[in-house]
């Protein structure tokens, strides 16, 4: 379109993780500010994770499907969601033509992007991680813009990429900065988050780890722990056990106002989440998943341990003895604690969102 004068409508594709919504909602907070309407495509999965998005966002829950899983049943009924996906965005986009899409990733974004790539509306995506997922490499050289949340992202050969970072939500952006108690004494707020579905090797390895901690250590701590709801449970009984203080939760929706709490942040290395450890500050001791694709958890995770902002422990080699060493070796060295704390934040995009948003505007136009 020539020039934003009418009400423009952006159409937001994400996929159905927090990994991709909570930067896809950012992004929706901001557009809504700037007097844009909003549109968001998922599918059911992906609008577990939308109560967060603002209520002027508009939702539209389109079938799609993958064929890396679901059996053979499952690859063969994969196109035909796929291309009835596809149908029904086009015909929404004929009611309502966006003036610009923008994709999060994942593979329910595939019937929106590719409407918009069929009928030559401006498009754009946005990838999270250090290595680009599969959907969005096969839409990086159709689309007008390439935005990039962890630097560098391995890109297909010819594209170009733009470092806007990972936006957060507001929630996030409220906690920015906010001054750290280093654990010198008083309580010890510990965070343990596995991402939006939870990790059951954190919930394996860390409460052992925590309760092979000192007496006095582990009599300061408060755990807030969050763990798929089949493990939740043995999670809560192995905590009570070592006499520990712990909220055990499948999912928590004040993780900002926790992480701005914690003295350190046991986590798996997922975009979003390094993202808000970062905006807030924090130090962190990271457990990249080693069946992310391309191991794209330990690309981002990279930038963090370079930095001196997190120790990282492969799952090849996490144990209880080297977890509880270096939690130990943090809450015991305040100062230390500290310059982790200080590195974490010197990595943060707070303006990630306005990056995006500049972006947008961009390509709108």
């Amino acid at each position: 379109m020539a020039a934003l004068t009418e009400t423009p409508l952006a159409l937001i594709a994400a996929g159905g993780t927090g990994g991709h919504m909570f930067p896809a909602q950012a992004l929706a907070e901001l557009l809504l500010a700037k007097g844009w309407r909003v549109k968001l495509s998922t599918d059911d999965r992906g609008a577990r994770y939308a109560g967060g998005f603002p209520e002027g966002v508009e939702r539209s829950i389109v079938r799609s499907a993958t064929t890396a899983r679901g059996g053979l049943a499952g690859k063969l009924t994969a196109p035909l969601k796929i291309a009835a996906g596809v149908l029904t965005a086009r015909a929404a986009f004929r009611r309502n033509r966006p003036a610009v899409v923008i994709g999060f990733g994942g593979y329910p974004t595939i019937p929106a992007m590719s409407a918009a790539l069929s009928m030559g509306v401006p498009r754009m995506i946005h990838e999270q991680n250090g290595v680009m997922g599969r959907v969005n490499r096969v839409f990086a050289s159709r689309v007008h813009r390439v935005a990039c949340g962890t630097w560098p992202t391995d890109l297909p050969a010819e594209v170009e990429g733009v470092h806007t970072g990972n936006p957060v939500r507001q929630a996030v952006l409220d906690h920015a900065a906010a001054p750290y108690a280093p654990p010198d004494e008083g309580p010890l707020h510990l965070l343990v988050i596995g991402g939006s579905q939870g990790a059951r090797v954190l919930s394996d390895v860390v409460p052992s780890a925590i309760a092979a901690l000192p007496d006095d250590m582990r009599a300061r701590l408060r755990v807030s722990h969050q763990a798929r709801a089949e493990d939740g449970d043995r999670v809560t009984a192995a905590y009570a056990a070592a006499g520990i203080a712990a909220d055990v939760q499948p999912f928590f929706t004040d993780v900002p106002e926790r992480l701005a709490q914690a003295q350190l942040v046991i986590s798996r290395s997922g975009a979003s989440s390094l993202a808000d450890i970062t905006v807030i500050g924090r130090p962190a001791i990271l457990i990249p998943f080693a069946a992310a694709a391309g191991d794209h958890q330990t690309a981002n995770a990279q930038s963090l341990a370079e930095a001196g902002a997190a120790l990282v422990h492969p799952e090849s080699v996490l144990d209880v003895p080297g977890l509880t060493r270096d939690i130990r070796a943090i809450l015991n060295d305040p100062a230390r604690a500290s310059q982790m704390a200080s590195a974490a934040l010197s990595l943060a995009r707070p303006d990630a969102a306005r990056r995006l948003y500049d972006l947008v505007t961009e390509i709108a136009r």
